[in-house]
């Protein structure tokens, strides 16, 4: 069982940078890929990040390509989400996911794990 927790999120402006991260326990760490999502208000939860379990294979939704970044520190059990240029409909619920299938996914229902969902809002 592996315990996800988000932390990072917040109020910014447009063109503003945040940087979320996404600590796990109660696993080994190594045998997840690891996602991020997003839940805009009043829209389902939909694909924003992946990355492998080596951290070498990473994969983008279209909207965000150029302007975040998903990486993760396997020695500190953390996978981290920069983003930058953010816009007003980057705005939602953030949440981390674990794959233990250990897969690139891009489809929530793939995920095993969930993390509790960190607030995101971008003012325009």
């Amino acid at each position: 069982q592996v315990q996800l927790v988000e932390s990072g999120g917040g109020l910014v402006q447009a063109g503003g940078s945040l940087r979320l991260s996404c600590a796990a326990s109660g696993g080994t760490f190594t045998r997840y890929s690891m996602g991020w999502f997003r839940q805009p208000p009043g829209k389902e939860r939909e694909f924003v990040a992946t990355i492998s379990r080596s951290g070498h294979g990473t994969y983008y939704t279209d909207s965000v390509k150029g302007r975040f970044t998903i990486s993760r520190d396997n020695a500190k059990n953390t996978v981290y989400l920069q983003m930058n240029s953010l816009k007003p409909e980057d705005t939602g619920v953030y949440y981390c996911a674990a794959n233990q299938g250990g897969a690139v996914m891009s489809t929530p229902r793939e995920y095993d794990y969930w993390g509790q969902g960190t607030q995101v809002t971008v003012s325009s």
